[in-house]
């Protein structure tokens, strides 16, 4: 286990892509890129405007989360709090590419995003800093041209996903429900055939997939990252000192486990002590699909 980058305030949504990892400094209201050598930057601080092997992609006041890609190669980013996606143009300009604030009324949280497309973003159902309690949540999914539409309901905090089988399946993290919830996806990317992929032992954040068809999940509330097949059994385990929130696999060879940890005691503290870092760990198994 190696520590690639520390200094962040809390990372989210990493994303292994076009040879490098990608991340949400949610609470810096950042989107990071690492270099392809990010196990060479052991111990490096991220500071405001990046350091080596590390930039600062687009600023983001209403706080990123899900990262994904248009099949043009622009990036489409989650901001949270006033419930947009937002779309990186090819100039650096970051423009509306769907505005959710009438259809959702909590925070946006994490999406993935397919080989077409279709974006798939999931949101809190409640509001989270209030202590209000869990609510049910929607699934919405976001064509291409940032039309819109709801297509799972009553999910128990929707949180990180990916594509599996070609295309054909989408798997969500229900956090608050402690398992991974399967989809079939239809052709016109609406979601069907609703079902229990993996009841969990922890609560699922950012999940991961990999080529034989298991998911790594981040499990903050155990510190680790835990490797399933499908139906729930325990394939891995990998421990950590703090709160594990995120994960994605990539390196030259996809077998590098990317995994994102904080200590998440207020929006103050994340701010001001900025525990947050990237750790690697070396796996057997490649990633694959679409996280």
């Amino acid at each position: 286990m190696r520590e690639v980058l520390s200094g962040l305030a809390f990372g989210e949504g990493p994303r292994w892509h076009d040879g490098r990892l990608w991340l949400s400094d949610m609470h810096a209201n950042q989107v990071l890129v690492l270099s392809e050598g990010a196990g060479d930057l052991a111990n490096q601080t991220a500071e405001s405007g990046g350091t080596a092997g590390t930039e600062v992609v687009c600023e983001v006041p209403g706080k990123p989360s899900g990262l994904g890609w248009l099949p043009d190669g622009r990036l489409l980013v989650v901001s949270m709090t006033d419930r947009r996606i937002l779309r990186l143009e090819a100039d650096g300009t970051s423009s509306t590419h769907a505005d959710l604030s009438e259809l959702i009324a909590f925070d946006l949280n994490d999406m993935v995003v397919d080989a077409a497309g279709n974006a798939y973003v999931g949101h809190f159902g409640f509001d989270f800093h209030s202590g209000t309690g869990p609510a049910p949540a929607d699934i919405v999914l976001v064509r291409a041209d940032g039309s819109f539409e709801i297509v799972a309901r009553d999910m128990q905090f929707p949180n990180g996903s990916v594509i599996t089988d070609g295309g054909s399946t989408l798997v969500v993290a229900e956090s608050m429900a402690g398992r991974l919830t399967a989809f079939d996806i239809a052709p016109d990317g609406t979601l069907s055939d609703r079902r229990t992929w993996a009841d969990l032992d922890g609560m699922p954040d950012g999940i991961c997939l990999d080529a034989e068809g298991a998911i790594w999940y981040a499990d903050p509330g155990g510190a680790r990252c835990v490797r399933v097949r499908q139906g729930g059994d325990v394939l891995q385990r990998v421990q950590f000192d703090l709160a594990c929130y995120a994960c994605a696999l990539g390196g030259p060879q996809g077998r590098t486990l990317f995994s994102l940890l904080a200590r998440y005691e207020s929006l103050e503290q994340v701010t001001s002590q900025r525990t947050g870092r990237v750790v690697v760990s070396d796996v057997r198994v490649p990633g694959a699909g679409l996280s």
